[in-house]
């Protein structure tokens, strides 16, 4: 397996005082979660750099060497809105750190549209992507498949419903309410939409804002799906009026029949949540399931 890439331009003797997690000096904590951390090194005022790392690597998935590859594989497409990658082994990757102060104002989700459309106007053959992908450390099934109704249905909500209820089992009326949807799920949401890149995790700590600007999309969990389930994330994350699928639809066509099976989609997010971060969405699950029985 080819993992490790170089960037030329950067200076190896920089790349090993990054790596020696001994010196404290110039390093702020960024984050910690999913026994992985990321921090932001800064050398001088025009030299600063984000290494994100395992603290515990997690065996059973190597969530950090993906999500570098993902944005190795975004930034050569993208490179005015995602970071670029320095250095990326089994155990980290170092990447470009892009100034944010998190202010947005009245253009701010007029830009994001356009970013977000033009990242969607990359589109496939089929659902899926050449590697698996990882969310908040979570291993996304990603093998290439032509049906989208199958591959949500097996690769999407399957998979998260099944490693909760492995672990922690939720509600036995919620199960069988998701088990039924699942069951005529071709009967809720397009077979045949076209596949289009998405970022995958679009929640509001994973966009950088700087004086209203989108300037940067990190921690992606990529792979190509219709684009209205990267839509479906923003609605159910609250991140987005309704002025956001104006903005959009002037640059990319949108689903009009959306809004009738976007809680579909939704529910994936929900389920994600409840097995990453907070049984509490469990009633969200709830809420999105009896929708549809």
């Amino acid at each position: 397996m080819n993992n490790i890439f170089y960037i030329s331009n950067f200076n190896k003797k920089k790349l090993f005082e990054l790596l020696d997690r001994k010196n404290k000096s110039k390093r702020i904590i960024l984050s910690e979660a999913f026994g992985s951390f990321c921090e932001k090194i800064q050398f001088d005022k025009n030299q600063q750099f984000v290494v994100k790392g395992y603290k515990k690597k997690n065996i059973e998935y190597n969530s950090i060497f993906y999500e570098g590859k993902s944005l190795k594989f975004l930034h050569e497409k993208f490179p005015k809105i995602f970071p670029k990658i320095y250095y990326i082994n089994t155990n980290l990757f170092v990447m470009q750190y892009i100034p944010n102060n998190k202010i947005k104002n009245s253009n701010s989700e007029k830009d994001l549209a356009i970013k977000i459309s033009k990242i969607h106007k990359n589109t496939n053959d089929k659902f899926g992507f050449k590697f698996d992908t990882p969310v908040g450390g979570f291993r996304q099934p990603c093998k290439f498949q032509k049906s989208w109704v199958d591959f949500f249905a097996k690769k999407r909500l399957f998979t998260i419903f099944n490693k909760i209820n492995t672990t922690n089992p939720m509600p036995k009326k919620i199960n069988i309410g998701i088990e039924k949807l699942l069951k005529k799920l071709k009967d809720l949401i397009p077979d045949n939409p076209k596949p289009s890149l998405i970022h995958g995790d679009l929640w509001s700590g994973n966009m950088l804002f700087n004086n209203g600007k989108l300037v940067g999309l990190i921690d992606p969990g990529i792979y190509y799906a219709p684009k209205e389930m990267e839509i479906a994330y923003l609605k159910w994350f609250n991140a987005i009026s309704h002025n956001f699928y104006n903005y959009y639809s002037e640059t990319i066509n949108f689903d009009k029949d959306f809004f009738n099976y976007s809680e579909v989609y939704e529910l994936y997010y929900s389920l994600l949540n409840v097995y990453l971060w907070d049984r509490s969405y469990i009633h969200d699950v709830a809420r999105l399931v009896n929708k549809f029985n």
